[in-house]
C-alpha cells in the first residue's frame, strides 16, 4: 500500500505572467537528501535544508544574464556547477557571495544540461549530442565539439545514471514527428540509439522518468492521451554502435489513465519502487474532471493506492528524493512526504485480513511507575483510567463532534457555533491527538475568513496557534489574514509560535506595525509578558547612569574625529532620549528582532521601507541598545525580549539596506552620529579587552619559579 502524508512549502515561486511555467528549473539533491539545490528560470540557485524549510544560501546571475541549466552539485568538490546563456559555465562553492565574480570558462557550442548524481563526476551534454566529462571540458573549453544529431533533430530530454561504477547519460530527441534515445556509455565512450515506438495519435511524450534497477534501465513514459508505457534496456546490451543502426525500444503498457474530454497538457510520472509510480496533473477516477490531483497508482494490480489535490496551477513537474516528492503549483514549491510498503493483491483490493479490527482494539494504557518497578505490566494505571473517566463524562454530557464534522461546520456556521465546537473537540480530546489535525482546522478557518469577509474567528485561531502544531507552511495566509482584521495578538502569536516564517513575511509584519498610528496602537491587546517587558524597561527607576560596557553618552571625546556644526548638535539625540514608540508597538517591534532569517534573504524586503519608518525604526534599536547598557538594567529580566546581538544585527541590516538614503536625509545626521559615538566606543571597548586578553595569556604562560624563599619581591613587565 502506498500513504500520502501532510506536506508543507519549501519555498515561493514567481510564475511568468502568461502562468505556462512555474518558473523552477530544476531541483537537484545536494549534499544529501535533506539538502536541495533549486533553481529558478530566471537568475538565482538557492539551497534549501528540505527539514528545516528554510535557505541556507542563495546566488543571483548579474542583470542581462540568464541561467540555462539547473544547478548541480559536485560532492567530491564541494563545488556548484551551473550554465549561464548557453556557453559559460559557472563554478563556486558554498561560501561564494557573488556568483558574477566566481570561476567561470566558455565553451565552444550550446549546452543542454549539466548532470551530477552521487557517486559520479559532473557529465557535459551539449545541444548537438556530444558528451564531456567535466574536468575534460575545463582542461580546453574551446575544443572542438562533435555534432551527434541530425541538423533538425533536439533534445527534448536528458538524465544521468550511475550503475556500479559506470556512468551514463540517456537522452531523448524529436526529429520531424519521431522520437529517438540515446544511451551515450562514458568508459569507454559508447553510444546506443533506439527509436520510441510512435504513439497511434501521433502524440509526443508529456514526461519521461528513468531509474536502474537489477542491472537494468526503467524508462517511464506519459502520454497526453493518459497512457503510461514502459521500457527495459540493458546497459551492458548490444546496441547501435555509433549510430550504424537504429533499433526499435519495445515497450508495455503500464496504466491507461482516464483524461474526460480533451487531453493532458501539464502532467509528469515517475517511477517510486517496482509497484508503484506517482502522477501529477492526471484527473482523480472519483473526483470529477479536475487535474489537480497527486496520485500513487500500483502498476501490478491497476489500483489507486493514494490521492491528494494539489491548490493552484500543476505545471506538470515532479522531483523524487528520499521518500519525498517536489511539485511546483500555483505559487509555491511544495514538499509531500509518501510511503510504499510491499503489495499484496490482497491489501490491493482492500481485503487484506486484519489481527483485529478497530472496535476490537484495546486501548493503549500507560504504565505508572510502580508498575514498572514491579513489573506488573497487566494492570492499567489509575492515570489512564482516571482520563477514560473524565473522557466519557464529557461525552454524555454533551454530543462529541469528529474532526470531520467539525472541518464540514466551519463552512457554513455561525462565529460562535464553529468557536464552541472547536472548543469542545479540544476539551474532549487530548491536544496530542489532535496535533495533525490543527492544520486542517486552521486551513479552513482561514479560507472561509477570506471568502466570507463577515466570517472571523480570532479566539479560535489562537488557541490553534497556542497549540504549537502550526506553521507558516502549513497555513500560509493565517499571517496575512491577521493583518488584513488588524489582529495584532494573532500576528504576534505566529511570530512566536511559527518557525519558518519567509522573510517577506516578517518585513511586511514590521511595516504594518511601524506604520500603525500610535493612538490606536494603543488599544492593541497583546501578549502581557512582551508588554511587561517594556513597562519594566521605561520605568524611571532604570535612568541612564554612569559608565557601560565602555559606553558613556555624555563624554566629549566621542565625536573627537567628527566636525560637528551648530546645527548638527540641534539634530544630535539626546543622550537621555525616552522610547520614540508606544508600549504596544514597542512590544510588537520585538516580536520581529526575534524572528529567524536570512540577510540575503532580508535585505530586499527591507530596502521596501519608507525612509521615515527606517528612521524611526533605527531610534528604537538606539534606544533599547542605550538601555540594555546601563548598570542598572537587569540583566536576567525573566521576560521574552530581544537581545544585544539581536538588537546590532538589526542595526547593520538597516543601514546596509538604506545607507545612501540616511546620509542624504537631514534628519537622520544626528541619529547617524550617535550610533557612529557607541559603534566607536565599542570598539574602543574590545581594543582595551584584547589588550587585557595578552596580558592574561602572557601570565599563564610564564614559568613560576619552585624555590621561592619566605618573602620575595618579583616584577612582571607585560608591556
Amino acid at each position: 500500500m502506498a500513504t500520502l502524508y501532510e506536506g508543507y512549502t519549501l519555498c515561493g515561486l514567481i510564475p511568468s505572467q502568461n502562468l505556462t511555467n512555474s518558473s523552477i528549473q530544476g531541483v537537484e539533491v545536494e549534499r544529501d537528501n535533506d539538502h536541495v539545490i533549486v533553481t529558478d528560470s530566471f537568475r538565482s540557485v538557492t539551497l534549501y535544508k528540505v527539514s528545516d524549510q528554510k535557505p541556507l544560501g542563495s546566488w543571483t546571475m548579474k542583470q542581462g544574464n540568464c541561467l540555462t541549466c539547473p544547478a548541480v552539485y559536485n560532492i567530491h568538490t564541494k563545488e556548484y556547477v551551473t550554465v549561464t546563456d548557453n556557453k559559460v559555465i559557472r563554478i563556486w562553492k558554498e561560501d561564494d557571495v557573488l556568483l558574477d565574480k566566481t570561476f567561470k570558462a566558455t565553451v565552444s557550442s550550446d549546452i543542454s544540461r549539466v548532470h551530477c548524481v552521487a557517486g559520479g563526476d559532473p557529465v557535459v551534454l551539449f545541444q548537438r549530442g556530444a558528451v564531456r566529462l567535466l574536468d575534460s571540458l575545463l582542461s580546453a573549453p574551446q575544443q572542438t565539439v562533435e555534432e551527434v544529431l541530425a541538423p533538425d533533430e533536439t533534445i527534448r530530454w536528458s538524465t544521468n545514471i550511475v550503475a556500479e561504477t559506470q556512468q551514463f547519460i540517456v537522452f531523448t530527441t524529436e526529429k520531424k514527428g519521431e522520437h529517438f534515445l540515446y544511451l551515450q556509455k562514458l568508459k569507454p565512450n559508447t553510444l546506443q540509439r533506439y527509436r520510441l515506438e510512435r504513439e497511434d495519435s501521433g502524440l509526443s511524450p508529456l514526461s519521461l522518468s528513468a531509474s536502474y534497477r537489477d542491472k537494468l534501465i526503467h524508462l517511464l513514459h506519459l502520454y497526453p492521451n493518459g497512457h503510461v508505457y514502459q521500457s527495459v534496456l540493458s546497459v551492458w546490451g548490444q546496441g547501435a554502435d555509433e549510430g550504424s543502426q537504429t533499433l526499435l525500444l519495445p515497450r508495455n503498457l503500464l496504466l491507461a489513465l482516464s483524461v474526460d474530454e480533451g487531453q493532458l497538457e501539464a502532467a509528469s510520472a515517475l517511477l517510486l519502487d517496482e509497484a508503484h509510480i506517482a502522477v501529477v496533473g492526471v484527473p482523480h477516477p472519483s473526483a470529477g474532471a479536475g487535474k489537480d490531483f497527486l496520485c500513487i497508482w500500483n502498476i501490478n494490480f491497476q489500483t489507486l493506492q493514494a490521492g491528494k489535490e494539489i491548490a493552484g496551477k500543476i505545471f506538470g513537474q515532479l522531483w523524487c528524493y528520499s521518500n519525498k516528492l517536489f511539485i511546483p503549483h500555483g505559487k509555491t514549491l511544495s514538499v509531500i512526504p509518501y510511503g510504499c510498503t510491499k503489495s499484496s493483491l490482497a491489501s490491493a483490493l482492500g481485503k487484506l485480513k486484519q489481527s483485529r479490527t478497530e472496535e476490537s482494539r484495546p486501548l493503549v494504557s500507560v504504565p505508572s511507575w510502580n508498575n514498572i518497578l514491579h513489573e506488573d505490566k497487566t494492570q492499567p494505571s489509575r492515570t489512564m483510567e482516571t482520563r477514560k473517566l473524565r473522557s466519557a463524562r464529557k461525552s454524555q454530557m454533551s454530543p462529541s463532534l469528529t474532526v470531520e464534522q467539525v472541518l464540514e461546520l466551519i463552512k457554513t456556521a455561525s462565529v460562535e457555533e464553529v468557536q464552541k465546537e472547536v472548543e469542545g473537540l479540544f476539551s474532549r480530546a487530548d491536544t496530542q491527538d489532535l496535533n495533525q489535525s490543527v492544520g486542517q482546522l486552521a486551513s479552513s478557518l482561514v479560507s472561509r475568513s477570506l471568502a466570507d469577509t463577515a466570517f472571523y474567528s480570532p479566539t479560535t485561531l489562537a488557541q490553534l496557534v497556542h497549540t504549537q502544531s502550526l506553521c507558516h507552511s502549513v497555513c500560509p495566509d493565517l499571517v496575512q489574514l491577521a493583518l488584513e482584521k488588524k489582529d495584532y495578538f494573532l500576528c504576534q502569536m505566529c511570530l512566536q509560535f511559527f518557525p519558518d516564517i519567509p522573510e517577506a513575511v516578517t518585513c511586511t509584519c514590521l511595516k504594518a506595525f511601524i506604520s500603525m498610528p500610535d493612538n490606536e496602537a494603543e488599544k492593541v491587546n497583546l501578549e502581557p509578558d512582551s508588554v511587561s517587558f517594556m513597562e519594566t524597561l521605561t520605568s524611571r527607576e532604570h535612568g541612564q547612569v554612569g559608565l557601560q560596557n565602555g559606553f558613556n553618552s555624555t563624554s566629549s571625546e566621542d565625536h573627537s574625529d567628527v566636525t560637528m556644526t551648530k546645527a548638527d548638535e540641534e539634530n544630535k539625540t539626546p543622550p537621555e532620549q525616552s522610547c520614540p514608540v508606544g508600549l504596544q508597538k514597542a512590544a510588537l517591534l520585538n516580536e520581529v528582532l526575534q524572528t529567524a532569517y536570512s540577510d540575503d534573504l532580508l535585505l530586499p524586503h527591507l530596502k521596501d521601507l519608507s525612509s521615515q519608518h527606517v528612521i524611526l525604526f533605527l531610534q528604537y534599536l538606539h534606544f533599547l541598545y542605550l538601555k540594555y547598557n546601563q548598570e542598572t538594567f537587569p540583566q536576567s529580566h525573566g521576560y521574552r525580549s530581544p537581545s544585544l546581538t539581536q538588537i546590532m544585527d538589526w542595526v547593520c541590516l538597516l543601514l546596509d539596506a538604506h545607507f545612501t538614503v540616511l546620509v542624504m536625509t537631514p534628519e537622520a545626521k544626528g541619529l547617524l552620529l550617535n550610533l557612529h559615538s557607541y559603534i566607536k566606543s565599542q570598539v574602543r571597548l574590545f581594543s582595551e579587552l584584547g589588550k587585557v586578553e595578552g596580558s592574561l595569556q602572557e601570565l599563564q604562560h610564564m614559568k613560576i619559579k619552585q624555590d621561592m624563599g619566605q618573602y620575595s619581591i618579583e616584577l612582571i613587565e607585560l608591556f
